[in-house]
């Protein structure tokens, strides 16, 4: 089984958590604990990592050198503003330059603008940003913005908050066939068996944030989502038997006993 590597880093967990909806920056560590998460991606629109210096830093709670800070572009609805919202994260993150772009079409379905998307990706990654992008469940677009340059391509299951799970299994199969990048699937998980889902289509990762946050019990869900992962992982390469319309007996017939014996 191959690694994890993203922006030439080995990550041991496939899981990547965001940091919206929680009740508190203690619960959000709490949580990212039990998760096992190495990665956590933070909006810089909406989440304060050192942008103000009058409000709670996230980073005084999840130390950059125990996590991968993953800054993201949510709530942008134009390329100009996703490119600006990633200068910025670099800025306040001293030069980094590994960002997750997203950039939305419309408050109601919080799908991607494809057309905006590709425009900022084209720009950022002439800049020497390493793009984690999310996008639509479409293989020929996961395609193109992979030959952009992106280091991962990011296809929602469903839509953002929905908890729907994967409405495309077909076509998120594809990407992963096609794809010379990790395939991090991105929105749309609503609990364990969902993540084991994306993980068995042969995906290198998750990225949740709702499904855990808005759980009854956060903690409990993200340690839930952490074994559901691994297990979708291991059952992925550990190569599943093929569907058969009938039955198949788990004994043998040869030497079985008749009433002759």
């Amino acid at each position: 089984m191959k690694d994890l590597v993203i922006d030439n880093k080995t990550y041991t967990s496939r899981l990547i958590l965001g940091t919206g909806k929680y009740k508190s920056f203690e619960e959000t560590k709490k949580v990212i604990d039990a998760s096992g998460a190495e990665m956590v991606t933070v909006a810089i629109r909406r989440m304060n990592i050192g942008q103000d210096n009058s409000s709670p830093n996230l980073l005084d709670t999840l130390d950059p050198n125990d996590y991968t800070i993953l800054p993201n572009t949510a709530g942008c609805y134009t390329a100009k503003d996703a490119v600006r919202t990633c200068k910025i994260a670099s800025e306040i993150l001293d030069g980094e330059k590994l960002v997750k772009l997203e950039v939305l079409g419309d408050e109601k379905t919080l799908y991607p603008n494809v057309t905006e998307t590709i425009k900022a990706a084209e720009e950022l990654v002439k800049d020497d940003y390493k793009i984690m992008v999310y996008t639509n469940d479409d293989p020929i677009v996961s395609l193109e913005l992979e030959k952009i340059g992106c280091v991962v391509v990011m296809p929602l299951a469903s839509p953002i908050g929905s908890g729907l799970g994967v409405q495309n299994k077909y076509n998120i199969l594809t990407i992963v066939e096609n794809a010379s990048v990790p395939i991090v699937v991105d929105a749309g998980v609503g609990t364990a068996s969902d993540a084991s889902t994306v993980m068995e289509l042969g995906c290198d990762g998750v990225l949740m944030n709702t499904a855990i946050a808005c759980a009854k019990n956060p903690a409990m869900m993200a340690e839930a989502m952490k074994h559901a992962v691994i297990a979708g992982h291991n059952a992925y390469h550990a190569g599943r038997i093929p569907k058969r319309r009938y039955a198949s007996p788990s004994s043998p017939s040869r030497g079985i006993l008749t009433d002759d014996d």
